[in-house]
């Protein structure tokens, strides 16, 4: 192993990519949207996003946009990666969804010790990483790491991964202390992708299968813990020096899994502006452009988009002014945050559901415009970091004063 990871090394101190422009690359997921709506149907049947997609947007350095330099990577703005998210997601947000979750992951890969960064992207720099951190697993402790069994749900992108993070409940160091979260790396040998579960009514293509691990060996270096992530005081720093790294991880992941769905949105308004143009109700025989309350729908979902788009963008342009300073940022504002992120797939899936309301029959058919980013929504009011309520306890506890304890924020 030694050798592997001197090898790797050397191919991370001296393989540096070119860094493009951040408006080359959002114009690049621009120029994609044409395509992922032709795949988009296939994406639904295969329950995977088309191995093509992946290979372009490969292609194009969408994922290396949060990668440490040393590896290849940009190290750029995050919101750039939220702007080729939304772009993505107006064509297909199945996509956009992978692309969020398998595209952070490079960020938080960068916070892993040094020689799990080596061991992924050594010998390929384009190396994918999926994830379930779901803590279900069956840790057991032993020489040098630990043992991992069990079985996730919801990796989202999996096929098109060669490693997996797995979330675990890792005994204390010592007897008595107590167990802490944390996230386990795995190689793909290590485990198996289950897809006979993944049939949803909403981000069919996100290909999010189970994964199984039957007594895999995980060494100590290759587990991130969350008090590291939430302390932004993690192994990875060491090497990875860039202000960037010393954003709260769970401030990234969580806007990572809300913001495919402002593409999904705006894509709905463009699919209820066509149908309003034409539709004339059969049974009233009034006329859809003439509805005003649907025009209130629409402009409403447009108005409250760009609102929240807004929103988000000066959240993370005040977060990378903070790092760059060198501040630490208040639990205060992250709870914040964290609660205000949380909202925007509920807020969108009852706009677009108002839109969809006055549509009539129209709406219905599965070839309609308005439906995949209708249903790709409500699907995505499932996850829990899109659940503002998970959130109202920290929030209030801040309101009042009071000091909320650690936590994924």
């Amino acid at each position: 192993m030694a050798s592997n990871l001197d090898s790797g090394l050397k191919t991370a101190e001296f393989q540096a990519s070119p860094v493009p422009a951040p408006e080359a690359l959002i114009a690049r997921a621009k120029e994609m949207i044409p395509s992922l709506k032709a795949r988009a149907r296939q994406c639904v049947t295969d329950r995977n996003v088309p191995a093509e997609t992946i290979a372009e947007m490969k292609d194009a350095g969408f994922f290396r946009v949060m990668q440490p330099k040393r590896f290849g990577g940009y190290e750029m703005h995050p919101n750039v990666f939220f702007d080729i998210q939304r772009q993505l997601s107006e064509g297909c947000m199945s996509t956009a969804w992978v692309y969020g979750v398998v595209g952070c992951h490079p960020f938080q890969l960068a916070l892993f010790d040094e020689r799990a960064q080596i061991e992924v992207w050594g010998d390929d720099q384009d190396m994918l990483v999926s994830s379930t951190y779901q803590p279900v697993g069956k840790v057991e402790r032993t020489e040098g790491g630990f043992h991992l069994s069990g079985r996730w749900p919801f990796s989202s992108g999996s096929v098109h991964c060669g490693w997996v993070l797995l979330g675990a409940i890792a005994p204390g160091e010592s007897e008595g202390s107590p167990p802490e979260m944390c996230t386990m790396l795995l190689p793909r040998q290590d485990y198996v992708i289950d897809e006979s579960k993944w049939f949803t009514f909403g981000l069919q293509g996100t290909g999010s299968h189970d994964i199984v691990v039957d007594r895999a060996f995980v060494p100590e270096y290759r587990i991130h813990r969350a008090s590291d992530g939430y302390l932004c005081k993690n192994p990875g720093q060491a090497i990875n020096t860039a202000p960037l790294y010393t954003m709260p991880w769970g401030q990234f992941f969580l806007r990572a899994v809300s913001s495919a769905a402002f593409g999904a949105g705006h894509a709905a308004v463009d699919a209820a502006l066509e149908i309003m143009k034409s539709r004339v109700s059969k049974a009233t025989s009034k006329a859809s452009k003439d509805d005003q309350v649907l025009q209130g729908a629409i402009a409403a979902t447009e108005a409250q988009l760009l609102e929240m788009e807004l929103s988000l963008s000066a959240t993370f342009d005040e977060i990378m002014s903070y790092l760059e300073r060198g501040e630490r940022i208040s639990v205060d504002k992250r709870i914040f945050w964290t609660y205000q992120s949380a909202t925007v797939v509920q807020r969108l899936a009852r706009l677009v559901d108002a839109m969809v309301e006055r549509l009539g029959s129209r709406a219905i058919y599965m070839t309609s415009g308005i439906v995949q980013p209708w249903q790709d929504i409500l699907a995505a009011r499932a996850h829990v970091a899109n659940d503002p309520y998970s959130k109202t306890e920290e929030m209030t506890t801040v309101l009042t004063g009071g000091t909320p304890p650690p936590g994924f924020y």
